[in-house]
């Protein structure tokens, strides 16, 4: 699938990862990118930069109302990156409640799923298009100290199965992202190496272009997905020292 001259809208496009994005499918040539952000002023930067390419929307994944709205003024869209993410912070059983877990995948998983639900009929539309989930290294495998953001990753991934499944006739690719440590707010946690978002959203637009289904985007991701096959319980009980309150520390 060509970059050049498609028309993107990046969920979450403000900041981070999402930014990235953004810059980089300018940087590629396409005709229009449209920026997701529940502060429109937030994105006000990339509006500037970009001299008329980019168009901030007000998005917030967590009401339909606003991705409906979205999909009415977003008529020309042919890729949709569902980036918007949410990590709480908390375990699942030492939350108070079960407002941070159900946030989480409200999200992580029913954001994507009602972005890729409103902008299927306007996707089919072009001869090719895409859907990109921005997923985690989390959802390839379970860690405990991430509480309900890890499940939501797993479910948005299985999602992505599914929904591969249901557009391919109309010829959506829908391509999972398995993202790992990158330097953004949501990893200020996490120590050692990480990758820059600009990093992930090359890995991104490659995996667009040859239509992959999903991607390892950077080193923390292959090497989780290396020991998990290596060892899988051996990998499940290092990963509770997570509850241990031990910080997250990358390989590199």
């Amino acid at each position: 699938m060509d970059i050049k001259n498609s028309v993107a809208l990046v969920t979450g496009g403000n900041r981070g990862i999402g930014e990235a994005f953004v810059r980089a499918f300018v940087a590629a040539g396409a005709a229009k990118v449209y920026v997701g952000a529940r502060d429109v002023a937030s994105a006000q930067h990339l509006v500037d930069e970009a001299g008329g390419k980019v168009v901030a929307i007000a998005l917030d994944v967590t009401k339909p109302e606003t991705i409906t709205a979205a999909a009415a003024q977003c008529q020309d869209v042919t890729i949709v990156v569902n980036n918007a993410g949410q990590f709480g912070m908390q375990t699942l059983l030492k939350a108070p409640d079960l407002e941070t877990a159900r946030l989480e995948m409200e999200v992580n998983y029913f954001g994507p799923l009602g972005m890729s639900r409103a902008f299927a009929p306007i996707l089919a539309k072009a001869p090719e298009s895409a859907i990109v989930n921005v997923l985690s290294a989390g959802g390839i495998v379970a860690v405990p100290g991430m509480g309900g953001y890890s499940p939501s990753k797993f479910a948005a991934r299985a999602m992505s199965t599914c929904l591969r499944a249901e557009l391919a006739p109309q010829n959506t690719n829908v391509v999972a992202l398995i993202v790992g440590s990158v330097d953004t707010r949501m990893a200020s946690h996490v120590e050692g190496f990480k990758e820059t978002p600009a990093t992930i959203a090359e890995a991104g637009l490659k995996a667009i272009k040859r239509k992959a289904d999903e991607v390892d985007t950077d080193f923390m991701a292959i090497d989780v997905r290396a020991n998990l096959a290596r060892d899988p319980k051996g990998f499940e009980l290092q990963m509770r020292r997570s509850l241990a309150g031990e910080r997250v520390t990358t390989g590199r």
